[in-house]
């Protein structure tokens, strides 16, 4: 029996090999994406305190994800937010129409008590699926 390649693709965070996860794995057509948090490659915060530039930032390393699997935003059908901020939603919300308004993914937005960084307002999953 042949195996499906998995694909693998990390972001250099000291993160990723301390908990040992990857930023993508692509399996076949399947395509999932860690939680992307509102940080830079140095892991500071980018957005400070804005909820629409933290959610910004997650998707912008949502999109270099999906790149390095050979995915597009075009390829993604479920997203998950998670925010300890609810009813800040229409900021969050406007960042994630301005990528996926014409798109559509499923999407869940859930409130939490906390993220693992207390400055993070907010952390987006996202699933894809992508045959070539």
């Amino acid at each position: 029996m042949s195996r499906v390649p998995r694909q693998v693709v990390t972001a250099g965070r000291k993160g990723e090999a301390i908990v040992g996860y990857a930023r993508a794995v692509r399996v076949g057509p399947t395509i999932e994406i860690c939680g992307c948090a509102p940080t830079a490659a140095d892991g500071s915060i980018v957005g400070g305190t804005d909820v629409y530039e933290q959610t910004r930032q997650c998707l912008r390393l949502i999109g270099e994800a999906l790149a390095g699997v050979g995915a597009g935003f075009d390829d993604v059908t479920r997203t998950r937010i998670f925010t300890t901020v609810p009813r800040r939603w229409r900021e969050i919300g406007k960042a994630h129409g301005e990528v996926f308004g014409a798109i559509r993914p499923v999407t869940s937005l859930v409130g939490v008590r906390g993220l693992l960084d207390p400055k993070w307002l907010v952390e987006i999953e996202a699933s894809a699926y992508r045959l070539d």
